[in-house]
């Protein structure tokens, strides 16, 4: 199962000099010219810019923004060390693994705040950095909400994938109501040690990621293992779009219903997770609702029970009382309900209440 990583950092090396405007308060008598950012992945993003003033420069600020879905509008702010002077060559250093990295396609918008000894005071106009991989010769594909980036294998290969996000996107509208409000893109390496070589922190596990925040996906899959790609793809793409749908500044899903969705939206349960249901229904071994609320277990044979779990979890839910339901589920999360809140308000239970009448229904499917 793919599992979703939040913060990862992509090895890049992206160079970009661009003379940046500048906005004088006070008199005209600091300038910024030859303003830059360089990507020296994993480590570090490099700024630098040449600054001068009629009077010694006194003080040198780095402002930068990372564009994402955020309910607040962050703003970072670093200050430079430099030799004070009327001349100054300002240059400072991001270490990317204190910031959790951002996958290729995000946007940066970084300025320089500038004060000289006069007391008079420069902030420059917002420059964008675009983060690209240029490790490799990316070719797209785009149709509707959903744009496809990959540079090995034929233009059928990555037809194929489209072919499969954009059934994905029909049968989870068909299942939830949930449809992308926002272009989603898809970043396809040739394999999973192209992906994880690209990232920081790489898990041994890792086979994709979704960046929710950016609407982004990165994820191996090399030509001649379509089939799971297809797979691990419509998993991520779930979990995208679900969390445009039910994004708010307050509260997130239940685990068991972020995951139970991604993996309902694949298919059929695979038959290791049947397995491990039925051994868990004979053994009176289910782990309750409640539990599955909050993260997996790091054991493997009770992560896997957890994500199967997760599936009837949501299936119980859309077979037994219908897609309009679980969207009316979704809008109520939308909200910020609590997750017991939620469940009351659309079917009438909370969450102690569905695993005891799920339980029941899982059982009469497992124990025969």
């Amino acid at each position: 199962m793919i599992k979703r990583i939040g913060g990862l950092l992509f090895i890049l090396v992206v160079m970009w000099a661009i003379l940046s405007p500048v906005s004088i308060r006070g008199q005209d008598t600091i300038s910024v010219t030859n303003s830059s950012a360089q990507m020296d992945f994993p480590l570090s993003l490099n700024f630098s810019a040449q600054i001068k003033s009629d009077a010694t420069i006194s003080d040198v600020r780095l402002r930068y923004q990372i564009q994402q879905i955020s309910f607040a509008n962050i703003t970072s702010e670093a200050v430079v060390s430099f030799n004070k002077g009327t001349n100054v060559n300002a240059r400072y250093t991001l270490d990317m693994r204190k910031i959790g990295g951002v996958p290729p396609g995000t946007d940066i918008k970084y300025w320089w705040l500038v004060k000289n000894a006069d007391g008079k005071m420069l902030e420059t106009q917002p420059l964008l950095f675009h983060v690209t991989d240029n490790r490799y010769q990316w070719r797209n594909l785009t149709e509707g909400k959903i744009s496809i980036y990959w540079y090995q294998g034929s233009n059928s290969f990555a037809q194929t994938l489209m072919s499969t996000a954009q059934q994905s996107l029909v049968k989870l509208e068909q299942d939830t109501g949930a449809t992308p409000d926002s272009l989603i893109d898809i970043f396809i390496y040739a394999s999973t040690q192209d992906l994880q070589g690209s990232m920081v922190f790489p898990q041994e596990w890792t086979g994709g990621a979704a960046f929710t925040q950016f609407n982004i996906i990165a994820i191996g899959i090399s030509p001649d293992n379509l089939a799971w790609g297809q797979g691990a793809m419509t998993h991520e793409l779930t979990h995208i779009v679900i969390s445009q749908m039910t994004a708010n500044p307050y509260s997130g899903l239940p685990v068991w219903l972020n995951e139970g969705l991604a993996m309902y939206s694949q298919g059929l349960l695979e038959p290791q997770y049947s397995s491990l249901l039925k051994e868990a229904v004979t053994g009176n071994k289910l782990i309750s609702v409640r539990s599955l609320a909050s993260p997996f277990s790091a054991t493997t044979e009770k992560s896997l029970l957890s994500y199967a779990e997760s599936y009837t979890l949501v299936e119980f839910l859309i077979t037994q009382y219908g897609s309009d339901k679980m969207l009316q589920l979704l809008q109520t999360f939308r909200a910020g309900a609590t997750y017991d809140g939620a469940l009351q308000k659309v079917y009438g239970f909370d969450m102690d209440g569905l695993n005891e009448i799920w339980k029941a229904w899982i059982t009469r499917l497992y124990s025969g």
